[in-house]
Parts: structure tokens; sequence; C-alpha cells
């Protein structure tokens, strides 16, 4: 074998090498952030499963507050109408509104208690009411997880090949779920 025919081996293999590492690294990149965008999905459907147990736990709460504070109409539309936003939602965006719609609305309907002395009493109530404490709990769980993986996602997309290899799989950045401004604020405790 002639010198000449040597150093084209040598180049060719360190091409090919190049090239497999290069390959490598891209088929690397790429899978890294189809896993991310796929765990955030994945954070995201456990959000949804605890809000989807706390939309099924709302009509059974209502129904037994119902009995008690019936001229609490209004109280009762606006549960519906955040119940109906949530499921009639396209993206995250509109769901997190729902979700945050209905919060309010919870906490008013829970506050019913203090003026109806009975229902504080009822069984029914204090257990819905305690499975209900429960899944805001889980969901708040939820929450954080989904926040983190968003965080991870968004944060390799920022930098400089995450940002290639996330246009290459076309995954985009993904939404926090937010607190809305108003319960962001702290409640004032007033004694009389």
């Amino acid at each position: 074998m002639s010198t000449v025919t040597k150093i084209i081996l040598v180049i060719v293999g360190v091409v090919l090498l190049l090239a497999l590492l290069v390959g490598g690294k891209l088929v690397s990149g790429y899978n890294a952030v189809i896993v991310m965008d796929e765990n955030v999905k994945g954070k995201w459907a456990q959000v949804e499963n605890q809000l989807k147990r706390r939309y099924d736990l709302i009509p059974n709460l209502v129904e037994t507050v119902k009995g008690y504070a019936t001229h609490e109409k209004e109280l009762f539309e606006n549960i519906a109408e955040a119940r109906t936003k949530y499921f009639q939602a396209k993206g995250v965006k509109d769901k997190v509104a729902g979700a945050n719609q209905l919060e309010g609305a919870l906490s008013r309907l829970l506050l019913l208690k203090e003026r109806y002395p009975d229902l504080k009493a009822n069984q029914s109530f204090l257990k819905l009411q305690d499975s209900l404490e429960g899944t805001e709990n889980r969901i708040a769980v939820e929450r954080k997880r989904y926040n983190d993986a968003v965080q991870i996602l968004n944060t390799y997309t920022r930098t400089f090949f995450g940002r290639f290899f996330a246009a290459f799989a076309n995954v985009s950045k993904a939404e926090y779920y937010e607190i809305p401004e108003a319960e962001k604020t702290v409640p004032k405790v007033k004694f009389q």
C-alpha cells in the first residue's frame, strides 16, 4: 500500500469518526428534547387527572350545600360556569384559567359553612370537604411537578444547542401553570 493510499484512508477514517460523533450528538440532542417534551406532557396529564378528580367531587359538594343554602344561586352558577369553561378549554392556558376560576368559586362555597351552622356539622359535607382539600393538595403537588418539568424544557430550549434541537424536533417552549394575581395577595384577617 502506497503512502498516498494510507493518507487517504486516515483522512477517510477521521472524517467518518467526526461524522459519527456529530451524528451521535445530533441524535442525542434530539432525543433529549423529545424526552423533556414528553415529560412536560406527562406532568400536565397528572395535573389534569387531579383537576378531573376535583370536578368529579364538586357536584356532590354543591348538592350537599344546596340543601342548606338555597339562596346562593349565583355561587352555584359560577361553579357550573367554571366547570364548563374548563372542559371546553382547548389548551393549557385556557384550562389553567378555568381551573383558577373554579378555585375562587370553591373557596366561596367552602366559606358558606360559617353562615350555615347545620352545614358545618353535616357528615356528608365534612367528608366531601376533606376529599376536596386532599385533592387540592394533590393539585398543588402536581402543579409544582409540571412547572419543574416546564422549567427544565424551557431552560434547555434557550441554550445554544438546545434551541437548535428543539427547532429540529418541532418542540416549543411550554407554558407555566401560574397562579392568578388575585390569589397572590395575602388575605387580611380582621377580628371584631
